[in-house]
């Protein structure tokens, strides 16, 4: 085995929250393969945006906030995400030189020898000082279990593996899911599927108006409380709403979205609900979301009994060496921003044996 080539900080991740902290560790003076490492496990630049279905075009997102250093500027809105914010981080990483070495797969993060993090690859290990973690949900799709599943006939996928409606043409579809990934589906399948019925575990909530930045401030304070508790965090749309624009507004008016309460159970050519309701179905399309991707951390045992990882700010209460971004509170792009910066700011007290904030 080669040594473990040493570091000062690794960066694991190269998506909004990932090249944030790159950023900011090089505003600090810390130098590219030699202070710290971005190690990345997509094929190329656009962390998960890359992988966002075609029809998902860039006037479609909600909320894209340009990288620190660098606008997104005359960005076509009728062209897809993925395409627009790839070819933007490609620029973003080759503009400030951060070096993303991809792709690398973390395969564990352990407890290294004179206060080091080893971080371990298939392409060596990594000696750190700290870490940041910005490895985002992408790769863990989250699943719910219903009793029958196993019995549909018929195709089930998640969003994750959503690539448009074309291919639903003429199918009976059932999105289970209500955030923001549900109603886009149900809009643009729609016109293409015979039928679509949407199914939620709660009511969804529509909010009217402008989402100011007291609001959002409010809506970040409770998902970050969780985190606070080592609760597992919810997303900040879960306790914000879905926004009711003109599309929204159509899909409430058309019947588009109309919701149901969610199933009892799956059968084989359908869903069913306890009082004897059933739709017949040839998808269900679960658009339920994700969860972060943090397996590669459980060797250093961050968790609290409540599932999740408690944080100070970006910092992990159990191990102030770790920093965590795009995690709870820092899950939007706008606050995996101000999570890069603060994360290198308490890095670098650290690692100059300095009292970090509480």
């Amino acid at each position: 085995m080669n040594a473990a080539r040493e570091v000062e900080v690794v960066v694991i991740g190269a998506g909004q929250a990932g090249l944030s902290a790159a950023y900011h560790l090089r505003r600090a003076g810390f130098e590219p393969d030699r202070d710290f490492v971005v190690l990345d496990h997509s094929p190329g630049p656009g962390g998960a945006w890359q992988f966002r279905w075609p029809s998902l075009t860039f006037g479609k997102v909600h909320g894209m906030h340009a990288l620190p250093g660098m606008e997104l500027t005359d960005a076509d809105p009728a062209r897809p995400s993925s395409e627009v914010v790839r070819e933007y981080f490609d620029r973003y990483e080759r503009a400030f030189g951060l070096r993303v070495r991809r792709p690398v797969d973390v395969r564990a993060v352990r407890e290294g020898t004179a206060g080091r993090l080893l971080v371990e690859t298939p392409d060596g290990t990594w000696a750190a000082r700290a870490l940041i973690n910005a490895t985002g949900t992408w790769e863990r799709p989250f699943w719910p279990r219903y009793p029958g599943q196993e019995t549909f006939r018929g195709r089930q996928l998640h969003t994750a593996q959503y690539a448009g409606p074309e291919e639903f043409a003429g199918r009976r579809v059932v999105v289970v899911g209500g955030g923001a990934s549900g109603t886009q589906h149900l809009l643009e399948l729609a016109p293409y599927a015979a039928a679509t019925t949407w199914v939620t575990r709660r009511p969804p909530v529509f909010r009217e108006g402008p989402f100011d930045q007291d609001a959002g401030r409010a809506a970040v304070a409770l998902v970050e409380e969780r985190v606070r508790q080592g609760l597992p965090p919810r997303s900040v749309v879960s306790v914000t709403g879905l926004p009711l624009n003109d599309a929204i507004r159509r899909g409430l008016a058309e019947g588009v979205l109309d919701r149901r309460p969610m199933f009892d159970r799956v059968v084989p050519d359908g869903v069913e609900w306890r009082d004897g309701r059933k739709v017949v179905a040839d998808v269900i399309l679960w658009a339920t979301g994700f969860r972060a991707a943090l397996d590669h951390l459980a060797p250093l045992g961050l968790r609290e009994p409540g599932g999740g990882i408690r944080l100070e700010g970006t910092r992990a209460v159990a191990d102030p060496r770790v920093h965590l971004l795009g995690y709870g509170p820092s899950a939007s792009t706008i606050g995996a921003n101000r999570a890069g910066r603060a994360a290198v700011r308490d890095i670098r007290r650290l690692l100059a044996g300095e009292p970090v904030a509480a």
